[in-house]
């Protein structure tokens, strides 16, 4: 790493020349590869974007010059060149760096990123900021093509509002430049890029506005012209109406020519400008660029070894979801699978190999998911929607307006639910339980091992109506699978003895509750502990049932306020209950990259934080 020890900032990377900055790619190139391999992250994403980053950060200047990463997994080039390099060793955990955009880790993070859809709006609004505070510098959005299959982004294209400090660079990382109109296009590029281009323009623009009478019709025709023969080359008919000057497209991997383009337009005052650059994802690791959406987002890896996806015996939550789903699926010709860019992820890709004709990857666009779901169901088949917590928050609006007012026979599986590790606060999955706890026709369970998974999404696939079914990130535990499956709403654990106290929980967090109870017991405090699977409305018999005890400590790995201890908190009150209730909960603020077990420590939800709860509750 004969150059890459030797950057410590933007300024160094302004240093180099178009040779040390290809060389300089390599070097990152290498470093991530090995990097994201012991530590697992975003790696494809990440690869693919390293050029581009080098050539950003080559002509602009953060954090005068604002960069707004659109998911923001792409950031870690940026977050080399910013002086966070000895931070990849703890790469998305607890003291290490981040593996999104955080503004509190670094004044060159303009933005915090996690969702995707949001960097145009982000820049949009910094872009006003700066011109409305008089603050020199450009506002750069980096969009992958992603991020255009969801609304939001037209949604900021139709308010930009001639913003001149505004670029936008779509990556562009699954489309080619054609031989054809590519070559042509590239040659307006290169034309288009030159100092004297932007003379000549301004002469002629200058030198019409002076001509009495014909002036004015001239340059609106030449314009026109132009115009015309953009759309023709670019095909950019939708983003030069929305405002926006067109270029491209460019190739993402030159980094000469990148830094070029980036130079000719620095300072340049026209309209908001639109640069389309094409990435290869994934570029320079081969299982990568093979199969960029299995390597999107990595846990550790032997780079010796690199296994193939498509036949690895790994089993998760997620693998044994969409292994059962596809089985499913054989004998019920009205199920569908829907996804939003997540078809690994949600372990549908079984799904897509033996049913490939019901599967729906409708892109990053969960809202639309969500209604197409229910478009589907009011036409009498059974969509599955699989979306992780984090990312099903984003269609709250459309749950409640087209799933639940129509009744819609859809079934919700909610992935990544509780504690999310290592991918900090913008992808925890703690919300689902409180927002769709609120709607009073969505019946919610929650599942802590495999067994629990395969007979309640079974089971729950041959009822009506709006229904969710939430399980964890990665493997089940085993203390958690021994506990098979009874197929009731909720499990109660005795104590060896009669016990005044009861312990609540549900998920994964039952390890902790089974475990703090038995920590109790040895203290003197016999514990009973109840594990919910039906979550909303509260199964029947359990309130009646923990009203008889003096005290109830309701432990969750979901949001404090509004989540299921207070649902549960309203129904004892209703009772007159006159016992003590205890919650222990997350809350949004405190989360960080770290691993589920920290996050349990943070909050107290650990086993021992739970014991200790449990006695003080014992002597009231």
């Amino acid at each position: 790493m004969a150059l890459l020890e030797h950057i410590s900032s933007p300024q160094d990377v302004q240093k180099l020349n178009d040779a040390q900055l290809c060389a300089l790619s390599e070097e990152i190139r290498d470093f991530l590869i090995e990097s994201v391999s012991k530590t697992g992250g975003h790696l494809s994403s990440n690869l693919g974007t390293i050029d581009l980053t080098i050539a950003l950060h080559k002509v602009f200047s953060t954090p005068r010059d604002a960069f707004v990463w659109d998911v923001g997994h792409q950031c870690y080039t940026h977050k080399i060149l910013t002086g966070r390099r000895e931070g990849f060793a703890k790469l998305r955990q607890l003291g290490g760096v981040s593996g999104f955009p955080k503004p509190s880790e670094s004044e060159h993070d303009a933005f915090i990123a996690g969702h995707g859809n949001t960097s145009l709006s982000a820049a949009i609004g910094i872009a006003q900021a700066k011109r409305l505070k008089g603050e020199a510098g450009k506002v750069i959005a980096v969009v992958g093509d992603g991020a255009f299959t969801g609304g939001m982004v037209y949604e900021g294209m139709n308010n930009i509002r001639a913003l001149n400090n505004l670029i936008v660079i779509l990556n562009d990382n699954k489309m080619s430049i054609s031989k054809n109109v590519g070559t042509m296009a590239q040659y307006f590029t290169r034309l288009r890029t030159q100092p004297e281009y932007f003379a000549v323009k301004r002469n002629v623009e200058s030198a019409l506005d002076r001509v009495p009478v014909v002036g004015a019709p001239l340059k609106s025709g030449i314009q026109s012209v132009k115009t015309m023969l953009r759309r023709a080359l670019y095909h950019s008919t939708m983003f030069e109406d929305m405002g926006f000057q067109y270029v491209g497209p460019v190739d993402g991997h030159d980094i000469p020519k990148l830094c070029a383009l980036f130079s000719a337009y620095r300072d340049e005052q026209a309209a908001p400008l639109f640069i389309h650059v094409c990435t290869v994802k994934g570029k320079g690791f081969l299982p990568a660029e093979q199969n960029p959406g299995e390597f999107h987002g990595v846990s550790s890896f032997d780079l010796d070894h690199v296994t193939n996806p498509e036949v690895s015996s790994e089993l998760s939550f997620s693998a044994v979801f969409g292994r059962r789903l596809a089985q499913l699926a054989d004998s019920e010709p009205r199920l569908c699978a829907i996804t939003a860019a997540m078809k690994y992820g949600t372990g549908l890709q079984y799904f897509y190999k033996s049913h490939k004709e019901r599967f729906f990857d409708v892109g990053m666009a969960e809202q639309h998911a969500v209604t197409f779901a229910a478009g589907l169901a009011s036409a009498g088949m059974l969509p599955v929607v699989a979306i992780y917590s984090t990312f099903l928050q984003r269609a709250y609006d459309q749950i409640i307006h087209d799933v639940n007012l129509m009744r819609a026979n859809v079934l919700f599986a909610i992935d990544r639910a509780g504690f999310v590790p290592g991918d900090g606060e913008t992808h925890q999955g703690i919300y689902d339980t409180a927002f769709l706890s609120e709607i009073d026709g969505v019946r919610l369970f929650s599942v802590c091992n495999y067994a629990e998974l395969e007979y309640w999404l079974e089971t729950l696939l041959k009822e009506e109506g709006p229904r969710a079914l939430r399980y964890p990130r990665g493997a089940q535990d085993e203390t958690l699978a021994a506990l098979g499956c009874s197929g009731q709403a909720f499990d109660v654990y005795p104590a060896q003895g009669p016990a005044r106290v009861a312990l609540v929980t549900y998920g994964a967090e039952t390890k902790q509750a089974l475990a703090a109870a038995a920590a109790a017991a040895r203290q003197g405090v016999n514990t009973d502990v109840y594990k919910l699977v039906q979550l909303h409305p509260l199964p029947h018999g359990a309130v009646e049932k923990l009203a008889g005890y003096d005290a109830v400590v309701f432990a969750e790995e979901g949001i404090h306020g509004g989540g299921i201890a207070e649902h549960l908190a309203a129904q004892l009150a209703q009772r007159r209950w006159g016992g003590r209730l205890v919650q222990a909960g997350a809350t949004s603020t405190g989360l960080a990259s770290a691993s589920a077990d920290q996050m349990r420590q943070m909050f107290a939800l650990d086993a021992d934080s739970l014991c200790t709860q449990l006695k003080e509750v014992a002597k009231t």
